[in-house]
C-alpha cells in the first residue's frame, strides 16, 4: 500500500520546509556551482541525490536501524565522509584540481569524478541515514500494508523534491559564477573560499554529533 494521500500532503509540506533551510548537502552543491560553473552544481546535485537513493533504500529494508544504533559503525562511517570532504577541500585549496586537469581534455571525465564524489560524501554521511530512519517513519501508517514500500515510496518523493530544490540552489549559484568570474582577482579568492567552505564541512561533520560508544 501506498501512504495515505493526506499523510502524503502534510509529508510533502514538512519536506520542503526542511529543503528550504540550507544545509551541508546544499553548501556542497553551492560551492562546486561557484567553483566551476552551473552544469558542475548540477551534475554534484545529481550525484548527492544518488547517494540519497543508497539511504532510501537502506531505509526501507532496515538497515539504517543497524547504522543508528551502532556507535561504532555510525562513527566509522562519520570520520570517513569527515576526512573525504577535508581532502577535496585540501585539494581544492592546494590547487591540486586544475593540476589534474588535461587541456583539451574529456570535460564528462571531470564531470564523472563530481558525480560520484557526490555520491561518496552523501553514502558516507551517517546524519542522512539518522535523517530518513527518524523522519519518514513518521509518516507511515502500520495498518494501510507493507511498511518498506511506504518508507521507499515518500523517501522517493524527499528525493524528487530536493532534486529541485537543491537544483535550484545550484543554478542560481552558478549564475553567481558567472559574475564573480569577470572580476580581477576572483579567481584565487573563489578557490580558497570553496576548498574552506569543504574543509569546514568535513570538521563539521568529524565533531559535530558525536555518538558515544554504549
Amino acid at each position: 500500500m501506498l501512504p495515505d494521500p493526506g499523510a502524503l500532503a502534510v509529508f510533502v509540506v514538512a519536506a520542503l520546509v526542511l529543503l528550504v533551510i540550507p544545509g551541508p548537502a546544499v553548501l556542497y552543491i553551492v560551492a562546486q556551482s561557484i567553483s566551476q560553473g552551473r552544469l558542475a552544481g548540477i551534475v554534484s546535485m545529481l550525484g548527492i541525490q544518488v547517494g540519497g537513493l543508497v539511504h532510501v533504500a537502506a531505509a526501507a529494508a532496515g538497515l539504517s536501524a543497524l547504522l543508528v544504533r551502532s556507535a561504532v559503525a555510525f562513527n566509522v562511517v562519520k570520520y570517513a565522509g569527515a576526512a573525504y570532504l577535508i581532502f577535496l577541500g585540501l585539494r581544492r585549496i592546494l590547487g591540486r584540481e586544475e593540476a589534474d586537469e588535461v587541456p583539451g581534455g574529456r570535460p564528462e571525465k571531470s564531470l564523472r569524478r563530481l558525480f560520484a564524489q557526490g555520491i561518496v560524501i552523501n553514502v558516507l554521511n551517517p546524519k542522512t541515514a539518522l535523517f530518513f530512519f527518524s523522519f519518514l517513519p513518521q509518516f507511515v501508517d502500520v495498518d494501510a500494508g507493507s511498511v518498506a514500500l511506504q518508507i521507499a515510496t515518500l523517501g522517493l518523493v524527499f528525493i524528487v523534491l530536493a532534486t529541485v530544490s537543491d537544483g535550484m540552489y545550484a543554478l542560481a549559484a552558478g549564475s553567481a559564477a558567472g559574475w564573480l568570474r569577470g572580476r580581477r582577482g576572483v579567481a584565487r579568492g573563489e578557490r580558497y573560499a570553496t576548498g574552506g567552505v569543504l574543509v569546514g564541512l568535513g570538521l563539521l561533520t568529524a565533531f559535530s554529533g558525536a555518538k558515544s560508544q554504549q
